[in-house]
């Protein structure tokens, strides 16, 4: 079986689509604003970051890099712009477009990134008491281009949660 890197970080892609999904779904809006100490970023603004880290994908990708820190919206929008910004990146990596920066580039800066933070989100919603179960990623049904926050269940999660 031989893959190319283009697919390979594609799959990253909806990887990170899968895990993010399950950290953001059915948390209240109320968690947005949860952090663990002054001066700590809150979910909303964790959620925020991993936007603009794929809107900066994205331009690096197309090869006219741009940041910009976008403040944390409501919990829904940011989770609605993380999927879309994810969407878009996807969309270009899937076409024929050259991509101006190096995939490994892209995958070591906002691809890691976001992966990290994707964690960050998880353990914050178990400090904030309101934890999505541990499963076994290996087993989990993720498909290349599925990276939207609709997903396939769960295959193998674990009996019980970790409090």
């Amino acid at each position: 079986m031989t893959s190319t890197a283009r697919e390979l970080l594609r799959h990253t892609v909806a990887t990170l689509a899968y895990r993010a999904g399950k950290a953001v779904r059915h948390a209240p809006d109320s968690f947005s604003t949860f952090a663990v100490a002054p001066g700590s970023r809150s979910a909303g603004q964790v959620l925020a970051h991993m936007c603009d880290l794929f809107d900066w994908a994205l331009s690096m990708a197309q090869g006219a890099t741009r940041w910009a820190d976008v403040p944390p919206q409501a919990w829904t929008d940011d989770c609605e712009r993380f999927f879309r910004t994810l969407r878009a990146f996807d969309d270009l990596l899937a076409s024929e477009a050259e991509v101006a920066c190096t995939l490994e580039v892209l995958f070591q800066g906002p691809i890691a990134d976001a992966l990290t933070h994707t964690g960050q989100l998880g353990m914050l919603r178990r400090l904030a008491r309101i934890p999505v179960r541990g499963e076994s990623y290996a087993k989990a049904d993720i498909a290349t281009g599925r990276v939207g926050m609709d997903q396939a269940a769960p295959q193998w999660e674990f009996d019980k949660d970790i409090t």
